[in-house]
């Protein structure tokens, strides 16, 4: 077991969603990946397609298609085999130090000691994972020199 990349997130198909529709703590998180062009959204393409599904149940299929694109662009693509657990998967195969999920079941020890071995992430909801982050001090570990701030339009 490699040790995970602390810039690599993976967003949970709920909290994709609510960045979308809701924002609030969602988008809050997601918009650290989206400023800082050293932080990456890791995602399978089935994680995106249970997002996709989520956001066409809640508000219509243009805007569903029209997420698909954009999130398209912004996340690194990874594999994943058929009926392993999308965020899970995509932790895995991305090598992922953070998973953003509402989903508290994903924070049992019950899943703690299945992944033991397998993958070293933690998984936090979106506001723990704002309220912690320190660019400065993360950027000096991954990138290295000092930080100036976010590069990237989180609007964009």
């Amino acid at each position: 077991m490699s040790d995970p990349n602390p810039a690599r997130v993976v967003a949970d198909a709920d909290v994709l969603a609510a960045d979308l529709l809701v924002g609030g703590d969602a988008r809050e998180a997601l918009d650290i990946v989206r400023e800082h062009s050293w932080v990456e959204l890791i995602a399978s393409d089935d994680l995106l397609a249970e997002a996709e599904g989520v956001v066409r149940e809640l508000a219509d299929d243009e805007l569903a298609r029209d997420w698909r694109e954009k999130i398209d662009e912004l996340r690194i693509r990874v594999e994943q085999s058929p009926g392993d657990h999308p965020v899970l998967a995509s932790a895995h195969a991305g090598n992922a130090a953070h998973i953003l999920s509402y989903d508290d079941s994903l924070r049992t020890a019950k899943i703690g000691t299945a992944l033991q071995g397998r993958i070293s992430v933690s998984v936090k909801r979106p506001d723990g994972f704002a309220g912690l982050f320190d660019a400065e001090s993360l950027y000096e570990e991954v990138v290295g020199g000092e930080y100036l701030g976010p590069d990237r339009d989180a609007r964009d």
